[in-house]
């Protein structure tokens, strides 16, 4: 593991690998009862999207390497590191996708059961979907991957693979397909990905009685076509994102009745931060039309 790859790492993962666990979330930080003296009220804080730390006792603070090296007692970077890779392994990209071959060979091991991790359900908990609705349409799945353990919520796709998602990383046990629900239905809902599906059912139950499409990637789109092409009107619930655009123009441009229901949460770049109130930062905000929140995004 070099500095770079250490970098990568998020400081919440290392130190919960290491059974250093928050004790309170306040927005994107993370406070913690500090290691290195004995106190009541918690003063380390990871601010979570720059991947920083701040020890508020000593006025120290860093990356993720220097955690590390005050963890360890070190001056060496280098013990640093191989503290790090003790702990969490190199993964295969950013998003942990199972794409690379090599990364393929490595998936061991593999079991499935019903979803009851308390960090999983603790996930669900977050993102504002209830926990019954999870069990029936996901498991939990336990694998091996460069000899290190994992867990996931893992949500089945048509060719036996799973789209799987923790607290720090998602991507997929392969091979990476679609899920249909074929509920012999004339419309269709189509969405990017299964947190999304959730976040609807969650919102409106009766919508599980309509067939749906979960693309898993936005990159499938093509491999929809077939089963979408047969429905008199496809709910397209898109992200609010470049990609999610690119999508819905290209079910546009082939005449398919489709309906963009992404305008109805356009403040939020997808359904379930619709659910969750977590709205995007203006900057990545176009001009947006109002939202009449008594309706939502009600079908």
């Amino acid at each position: 593991m070099n500095t770079e790859q250490a970098k990568q790492i998020r400081i919440e993962e290392y130190l919960s690998r290491i059974g250093i666990m928050p004790a309170k979330e306040r927005g994107h930080n993370l406070w913690y009862i500090s290691p290195f003296r004995n106190e009541n009220e918690p003063s380390l804080k990871v601010n979570r999207n720059i991947n920083q730390w701040h020890d508020f006792g000593s006025g120290e603070k860093g990356n993720i390497i220097d955690l590390a090296m005050k963890l360890h007692n070190t001056n060496s970077v280098s013990e640093a590191l191989q503290a790090i890779e003790r702990a969490v392994p190199i993964l295969p990209s950013a998003s942990f996708s199972f794409r690379q071959q090599n990364a393929l060979e490595r998936i061991e091991n593999i079991t499935l059961k019903p979803l009851t991790h308390p960090a999983l359900i603790q996930l669900l908990h977050k993102r504002k979907i209830p926990t019954y609705l999870a069990k029936s349409y996901c498991k939990e799945a336990h694998y091996t991957l460069n000899e290190k353990k994992y867990f996931v919520i893992a949500f089945p796709n048509d060719k036996g693979g799973y789209e799987t998602l923790n607290p720090y990383f998602k991507g997929c046990i392969p091979p990476k397909e679609i899920t249909i629900f074929d509920r012999k239905t004339s419309t269709v809902h189509l969405f990017e990905g299964f947190m999304d599906y959730l976040s609807l059912l969650t919102l409106q139950a009766k919508q599980a009685d309509v067939s749906a499409v979960i693309l898993n990637s936005v990159n499938n789109i093509d491999k929809a076509l077939p089963f979408l092409s047969k429905h008199n009107l496809i709910n397209a619930f898109l992200d609010n994102d470049d990609a999610g655009k690119q999508a819905l123009e290209k079910l546009q441009k082939m005449n398919l009745p489709v309906k963009d229901i992404s305008k109805r949460y356009a403040e939020f770049k997808d359904v379930n931060d619709y659910l969750c109130e977590k709205k995007m930062e203006k900057n990545q905000q176009e001009t947006l039309p109002k939202i009449n929140k008594n309706r939502g995004i009600r079908l």
